[in-house]
């Protein structure tokens, strides 16, 4: 009966060796499946980190050229607010061609030729003085 209980611990002791082999090696495949997972993650890290560094180089020169766009633009200003007053100026223009235009036109019909004349070059005349005011301005 020694030897039947023999046997059966020598079994035993061999399923639980056969039993711990086995679970080392599932824990050895579990952590080197979690270090495969780790290794493919900081590989990934490398990437991301390479890119946004070139992403990075690229906002640094963006940020240089809006530096440039700003002090060039700034010698714009004073076009732009020259533009501004010939804009307010040539409205000024067109409100006195306006009344002039409307001053002739209730003169009244006229009754000759002459007088039609007259009226056309007081127009004439309003709209050259005008043309001299714009051209004064502008320069």
């Amino acid at each position: 009966m020694a030897s039947a209980k023999e046997a059966g611990q020598d079994q035993l002791a061999a399923s639980l060796n056969d039993l711990f082999t086995s679970v080392s090696t599932m824990i050895k495949g579990e952590l080197q499946g979690t270090n495969n997972i780790l290794e493919l993650l900081e590989n990934m890290n490398l990437r991301v980190a390479e890119e946004y560094k070139g992403f990075g180089d690229v906002a640094s020169g963006l940020r240089v050229f809006v530096e440039q766009l700003k002090s060039k633009s700034s010698t714009f200003d004073d076009y732009v607010q020259q533009l501004d007053a010939i804009e307010q100026q040539v409205t000024e223009f067109e409100a006195v061609v306006s009344m002039l235009d409307k001053y002739v036109s209730l003169r009244g019909p006229l009754d000759s030729t002459d007088d039609r004349e007259k009226a056309g070059k007081i127009r004439l005349d309003a709209c050259t003085a005008g043309a001299k005011a714009l051209g004064a301005i502008l320069r």
